[in-house]
């Protein structure tokens, strides 16, 4: 990442700060969501912004933590403000705070050092096991057959694994919660949008009442399959048309710089 190698005056030039102002200040006013804007300099060069919004966070983001919602407006930030040619400074941002510095790339992909190999003096020094007592170990460890005609004991139950516990209380069709009306319109004209176009659609950074909600607003909703896929906060409702169409041509974005920045 390019972006914490700049140095503070010269990257993005004297109005880089006002420039980052302008740009979060015009974006959370379009999404509805106003915030006062702490800005600070970092250790590593790059801008540490604190989001203290006024009228509560939107949702999936909570102070203090990193969401989707925080994470998807920081790679948008920078996206704006770099530009190919010039010099980079990254904007890190975090929701009631500044953010934790992340740690460099560089540091990050060192492997730690492998254990030594034992030398051959150490391998012929080792005694050697004693295999009688390890074959009777072995054949002891063994169940015992059953004796011909009885019948074998039931066998105990599975524990569940953790991952299977996980995936069945996922399962947000069965979460219990009020119904909102502006939001069943809303996902309604979507799913009708997907079907007819042809397209895929995605709510990510939703709570777990509000996926409920999805699931259930688009009961009945034909020419499209709508389900939760994921874990943790990466799971999200996705939208798949029966009969998906292509993209056109025209409308894929530019694939510029995309490996310069750490999403």
């Amino acid at each position: 990442m390019s972006g914490p190698q700049g140095t503070q005056a010269g990257a993005g030039g004297a109005d880089f700060r006002p420039r980052v102002e302008r740009l979060l200040t015009d974006i959370l006013g379009l999404m509805g969501f106003p915030a006062r804007l702490d800005l600070q300099d970092a250790a590593d060069g790059s801008l540490s912004v604190a989001l203290h919004f006024e009228s509560g966070p939107p949702p999936g983001v909570e102070p203090g933590k990193r969401s989707q919602v925080l994470d998807s407006l920081q790679f948008l930030l920078n996206k704006m403000l770099h530009r190919p040619g010039v010099e980079r400074r990254w904007v890190m941002l975090g929701a009631g705070g500044h953010p934790e510095p992340r740690p460099r790339r560089e540091a990050a992909q060192q492997a730690p050092a492998p254990a030594p190999a034992a030398t051959v003096a150490q391998v012929a020094a080792s005694p050697a096991p004693a295999q009688p007592a390890r074959a009777a170990q072995e054949k002891a460890a063994q169940p015992a057959r059953p004796a011909r005609g009885a019948q074998p004991a039931a066998q105990a139950p599975k524990a569940s694994t953790p991952q299977q516990a996980k995936g069945a209380e996922a399962d947000e069709r069965s979460v219990q919660c009020e119904e909102d009306a502006v939001l069943r319109e809303a996902v309604r004209k979507l799913a009708e949008k997907s079907a007819s176009l042809g397209r895929f659609y995605a709510f990510a950074a939703m709570k777990t009442e509000d996926r409920a909600r999805v699931l259930r607003a688009v009961e009945g909703v034909g020419g499209v399959k709508v389900a939760a896929e994921g874990e943790g906060r990466n799971r999200r409702v996705v939208f798949t048309p029966a009969k998906p169409a292509p993209m056109p041509k025209r409308s894929m974005l530019p694939d510029d710089d995309e490996d310069d920045v750490d999403a």
